[in-house]
């Protein structure tokens, strides 16, 4: 009987850690000031940045998650929630678009040789990542395609939400690494190539998400299609 409850559980946390990668790899302001710091600073400097862009995105993930929360009580009708997830796919395409034509270094912030202290690296990437709430977007879109949100199920949701911040430390511990092992190799064009590769990989994803929202084929297992 237990069995169900687990697949619901694995779920959100697949979800949740996938949300929080998609917020974090495009490479905005905060991005191109973590691989600054790492190659200026070093690799650690670089993680401290993500942490401060991660603590950001976990404030706007539960904004979001909290307001759409009141507002899933009228959207239970199968009709309406088809809708929301397919405005989440289109969402999703546009973003990834945007970023695959995006050049970010445009308005990078440039981090300067002196490292400063840990906490002054975390603070100004946490302000950096703060002061952009277009981020909400990308979250109502997530959450609107990944039907992240279902109050009905307070448990789920709360591990799912631990597990957004998780994958965005996933990321930035992987860029950041990524980054020191190259970095005798790395330039401007490094960056515009890892953003290109980002928005490709959303754009695919959301069309293939889009497809299987519209034709049916992308739905979660229930409990009584585990039982038959």
């Amino acid at each position: 009987m237990q069995f169900p409850i687990q697949l619901d559980i694995l779920d959100f946390i697949f979800k949740g850690l996938l949300i929080g990668i998609i917020a974090s790899a495009p490479m905005g302001p905060v991005g191109i000031l973590c691989i600054q710091r790492t190659l200026n600073k070093g690799r650690w400097y670089g993680f401290v940045t993500g942490i401060g862009a991660a603590v950001s995105d976990t404030i706007y993930a539960l904004i979001v998650g909290l307001g759409m929360s009141f507002i899933m009580g009228p959207l239970e009708n199968p009709t309406y929630k088809l809708i929301l997830q397919i405005s989440g796919s289109v969402l999703l395409l546009l973003f990834g678009i945007y970023c695959f034509r995006s050049d970010p270094m445009k308005k990078a912030h440039k981090s300067g040789k002196e490292k400063g202290s840990i906490f002054h690296n975390g603070l100004t990437a946490f302000l950096v990542t703060f002061s952009n709430p277009l981020i909400i977007f990308l979250f109502v879109a997530t959450y609107a395609q990944f039907a992240f949100v279902q109050p009905d199920r307070p448990l789920e949701m709360i591990i799912g939400f631990a597990c957004v911040p998780a994958g965005a430390l996933l990321w930035w511990y992987g860029l950041t690494w990524l980054i020191d092992k190259i970095r005798g190799k790395f330039d401007v064009n490094g960056v515009l190539i890892i953003n290109k590769v980002i928005g490709s990989v959303v754009i695919l994803f959301s069309i293939i998400i889009l497809l299987g929202t519209v034709f049916n084929l992308y739905h979660l297992p229930t409990v009584d299609g585990l039982m038959d």
